[in-house]
């Protein structure tokens, strides 16, 4: 489970003196805590966990391109670092070309043919790669995809 590495993860921060690493794996903590509470009696499953961890990066790319937007640049590495120190607890991503290569074969499975089957072929693609890909990545490829084909 999450929470035992995370917990060594903090400790270690603490050790070390990563205040800005700290933040983020407290941040971590705090939701996997809050999500335990609106569960109760159940257990948190992995899925659980890598769904609240990606829901984390994507609150924080969103808030680092604001800061970006607004010229708060310290504001948007701090935003990025946490991102990136959330990102080491999700499963190993794969790269564009694995991700291109299973929604191809989703898509062959499916017999969707024109962009029309996008939410078909998304639904199929959600649960192949869920924690592997970002959403925003299979989504691109899927319109890419199916405006070729």
């Amino acid at each position: 489970m999450l929470t035992d590495t995370l917990n060594e993860a903090i400790k270690q921060a603490m050790l070390q003196k990563e205040k800005d690493k700290l933040n983020a794996l407290r941040a971590i903590k705090s939701e996997l805590l809050l999500l335990k509470a609106d569960h109760p009696g159940e257990e948190i499953t992995e899925e659980m966990e890598t769904k609240l961890l990606q829901r984390m990066i994507k609150q924080r790319k969103e808030a680092a391109e604001t800061y970006k937007s607004q010229h708060r640049e310290d504001l948007c590495e701090e935003e990025t670092r946490q991102a990136e120190v959330i990102a080491t607890f999700l499963p190993a991503q794969l790269s564009e070309e694995e991700v291109e290569a299973v929604l191809r074969q989703l898509i062959t499975e499916s017999g969707v043919t024109d962009i029309k089957g996008m939410g078909k072929v998304m639904g199929m693609a959600s649960k192949a790669l869920a924690g592997k890909a970002e959403n925003k990545l299979i989504a691109d490829k899927v319109k890419a995809l199916l405006g070729q084909a």
